[in-house]
């Protein structure tokens, strides 16, 4: 389970400004951007593939069911959050690998949920994303399968940058 550091700290300032109407928190993880949202509004589930982070979501008071991306989700939502495992990796090996792993590239996983997450857009919904400059050309991809891709901000961590991006159809 990935807790919160630098990157979910960025993305939550940006929740806190989105976050209005019906939201999904995918990869949850800790709960944390799923809490953030709920202070805004109270349409908030949270999904991730392990477990262990559903339960301890659900004790938080939220939402939360396990989904391998969108396999578990019909719905449709104003906002989609994804703080994405980036990382590259050759293989995936226990849960914190699952947590910070992206794909052998670093960009696979992202670019799976882009190709699936439109049908789960209301109209006019949008998506907060983390990327890192580890995950390789995330505008190029975005922009590939139809998106609007804009960067709110970038920061630098020791080895990469992180941004947040907002998306649109």
């Amino acid at each position: 389970m990935y807790e919160p550091r630098e990157d979910s700290y960025l993305l939550q300032k940006y929740v806190k400004k989105y976050a209005k109407c019906k939201v999904l928190d995918m990869g949850t993880g800790s709960g944390i951007q799923a809490q953030t949202a709920l202070e805004f509004t109270k349409d908030v589930l949270a999904v991730d593939i392990n477990e262990n982070a559903v339960e301890r979501v659900n004790k938080l008071g939220i939402k939360a069911k396990v989904s391998n991306l969108f396999s578990n989700v019909k719905d449709k939502f104003d906002l989609i959050i994804f703080n994405a495992p980036y990382l590259p990796e050759e293989e995936n090996e226990g849960e914190i690998s699952i947590a910070l792993s992206g794909g052998k590239q670093g960009h696979e996983l992202t670019e799976n949920f882009l190709k699936q997450a439109k049908k789960h857009l209301n109209p006019k919904g949008k998506i907060l994303l983390i990327a890192s400059t580890l995950t390789g050309d995330i505008e190029k991809i975005a922009k590939d399968l139809g998106y609007k891709i804009k960067c709110l901000e970038t920061e630098s961590f020791f080895f990469e940058k992180v941004s947040v991006y907002l998306l649109e159809i």
